[in-house]
């Protein structure tokens, strides 16, 4: 094999590894909002917030549709396998400390604090959030605890193939990077901005303490400008950097 042939196998398989590590592209907003924000970007916020409930330890926490089978054709171009907009449930577990609280008033408090995290930080049209806690814990857990069994790596860490210098090419690109509360664009899957016939898809993280629906409603409007009429723009959220 060629030099350039192993580059373009290293290539095909980091890109391969970040994209799974994204998990599934969750809907942010509705039907109407264009934008979408990758599993572990939702959870590591969820999981910040699960650290001001003292007293407990979160563990597995899942985020897909409700269940009910409602969705919605969403108004532009989905990213690749994503989900179309329609409600979201969170499964989360948890272990509380023995002696302390009841545990149905521990859940009540867990559940709060993640449903206020989905609306209020993220914008996920969240309906339900099923807590359920799954041991009891000897000693008072520290603020810094906030690692579950499935814990994978920080969605901020996934170096996409285009981010840095190079994903600030083009209008699209320059617009998307100057509306606050855009940390800095990535490329997780190809392009930070990605062309295809009238359509745009920008990839990006969100800087820390921003709504997460509207710096990408910003973004949209940015890029949108920027490209041009007629051209319908999409907006992932691949991560959301945590103070």
């Amino acid at each position: 094999m060629t030099g350039d042939g192993q580059w373009g196998h290293d290539g095909w398989a980091q890109a391969v590894r970040s994209r799974l590590g994204l998990g599934r592209l969750l809907p942010l907003g509705g039907a109407g909002d264009g934008a979408w924000i990758a599993e572990e970007a939702a959870v590591a916020v969820l999981r910040r917030a699960a650290c001001g409930v003292p007293g407990t330890v979160l563990g597995k926490l899942r985020i897909a549709p409700d269940g009910t089978g409602v969705a919605a054709d969403a108004a532009v171009p989905a990213p690749p396998s994503a989900l179309p907009p329609g409600p979201l449930r969170v499964e989360a577990e948890a272990e509380a400390v023995a002696g302390g609280e009841s545990l149905p008033a521990v859940a009540d408090r867990l559940r709060d604090a993640l449903f206020g995290a989905c609306a209020d930080a993220l914008g996920l049209g969240v309906t339900e959030v099923d807590v359920r806690v799954t041991g009891l814990l000897e000693a008072r857990p520290g603020p810094s605890v906030v690692a579950g069994p499935d814990a994978r790596p920080d969605p901020s860490a996934v170096v996409g193939p285009d981010r840095g210098a190079a994903a600030l090419r083009g209008p699209e690109a320059e617009a998307a990077a100057a509306v606050p509360g855009v940390a800095h664009l990535t490329g997780v899957l190809g392009a930070a901005v990605h062309r295809t016939g009238y359509h745009v898809r920008v990839e990006l993280a969100v800087a820390p303490g921003r709504r997460a629906l509207d710096v990408a409603a910003a973004v949209r409007s940015a890029v949108a400008a920027a490209a041009g009429p007629d051209r319908s723009v999409a907006v992932l959220v691949t991560a959301v950097e945590l103070p």
